[in-house]
């Protein structure tokens, strides 16, 4: 049951106790999986390297991550469901990361660095706590959002909030 429509998307990040904020506006590819299992594929518009915190915030979805754009585009790729998402950021060769969120479960985070070298380096792993996950839309999904927090052994780095907004 493969299927897939474009639609315009709008994926904002915030910090509720950090200065973290970020709008991603384009157009995303939303695959239909099954009656309620969704893959969404974006390119995200590339990094400004600006000092400027107004149009990095505009165009980043880690805005303090100030690291120049090489020629590729970065793919974001969300595995979608009612009970869990999973996204995936690659095709970047300075950042790469991938978040699971489950509600009500610790989940990993990892990010991979660039390297200087050819050989691969171990990703940062950290763990998310999702407080709360809820995707509505019927048949097809329309709003995602994910409360979590993020962590690095017992150190609490903030509470953040994924919103989705898939317009239709």
């Amino acid at each position: 049951m493969l299927t897939h429509q474009r639609k315009p998307v709008c994926l904002s990040l915030i910090s509720t106790d950090l200065p973290v904020w970020s709008v991603v506006e384009t157009a995303a590819t939303l695959y239909q999986k099954d009656s309620d299992r969704f893959h969404l594929l974006l390119t995200a518009p590339h990094q400004k390297n600006s000092d400027n915190p107004s149009s990095r915030s505009q165009n980043e979805l880690y805005p303090n991550c100030n690291i120049p754009t090489p020629g590729s585009p970065r793919i974001l790729w969300l595995e979608i469901s009612p009970y869990r998402v999973t996204m995936t950021m690659q095709g970047n060769t300075q950042l790469s990361y991938r978040h699971f969120w489950e509600q009500g479960v610790y989940g990993v985070s990892r990010y991979w660095l660039p390297s200087e070298s050819f050989q691969p380096h171990e990703p940062i792993r950290l763990r998310n706590f999702t407080r709360n996950l809820s995707l509505s839309g019927h048949p097809l999904p329309e709003n995602l959002r994910v409360e979590y927090e993020l962590w690095s052994g017992e150190l609490q780095l903030g509470s953040y909030i994924l919103n989705l907004e898939i317009k239709h």
